[in-house]
């Protein structure tokens, strides 16, 4: 039985760390890439698995396209490419440097990955790429405006490359991972529901993989939500 091949993006923190630790349990061989080289390095310690690590900035296109094809070939190759890097935080006063971090990490860096990845797949016939979107893709935030529009992009963009993966007719899937709240560097506000541990989170993206879904509400119950989200009118979103 061949060895199962997995790269990270966004591997130092949060659910992509957590993912880490789950597939290295699972047998897997994993890529770790990030920003934060010291992360990773720690990381790489605590896995009881085969590991590669990649320092990559996806704010820098050139040098993170060709650092993250090095990492498939040193891996040779991979079986499923896991997009978990992303960005945001309130901006109320429209900063800016806000909106252009967010736009360059989670549209840009996130673009360039998935337009290695699956035209990879393609190439080697099979593979799995998932992203990481939110459930707040779903509607416009007033608070946070760049960032739900950033991840309905990341969403509609999934979409799109799992229409291909059906054209092509070969084993490829596309799977959109949409987190409700979960206890990261991003969470931010006072009063949050339904908040998840990444642990918790991580646990149940790694089923939804296992499965490979087209979409998964992370935590399960976030599907009502999304739902009741998809459903409101707009006077009554405006007031929340």
């Amino acid at each position: 039985m061949s060895e199962k091949k997995a790269i990270i993006m966004g591997a130092s923190s949060g659910m992509g760390k957590e993912l880490a630790t789950i597939l290295s349990v699972n047998n897997f061989i994993v890529g770790l890439a990030a920003r934060r080289i010291n992360l990773l390095e720690e990381l790489q310690k605590k896995l009881p698995g085969k590991t590669y690590i990649k320092q990559i900035d996806v704010t820098k296109p050139e040098e993170a396209g060709r650092k993250f094809r090095e990492l498939i070939a040193e891996m040779d190759g991979v079986d499923l490419i896991i997009i978990s890097s992303g960005y945001g935080d309130m901006n109320r006063d429209l900063d800016w440097k806000i909106e252009k971090e967010t736009i360059d990490v989670n549209v840009s860096g996130f673009t360039l990955i998935a337009d290695i990845a699956f035209p990879y797949f393609i190439s080697k016939g099979a593979g799995h790429l998932v992203g990481i979107s939110s459930v707040a893709a779903l509607r416009g935030l007033r608070g946070s405006p760049s960032y739900s529009a950033s991840k309905a992009y990341i969403s509609n963009y999934l979409e799109g490359l799992r229409q291909r993966a059906v054209r092509s007719r070969k084993p490829i899937y596309v799977t959109d991972i949409m987190p409700g709240f979960v206890k990261t560097a991003m969470s931010k506000g006072n009063n949050l529901f339904w908040v998840a541990s990444a642990r918790e989170a991580a646990a149940q993206i790694y089923e939804a993989i296992r499965k490979k879904k087209n979409l998964a509400y992370i935590t399960r119950r976030w599907r009502l939500i999304a739902w009741l989200m998809k459903l409101m009118p707009d006077w009554l979103y405006n007031k929340l």
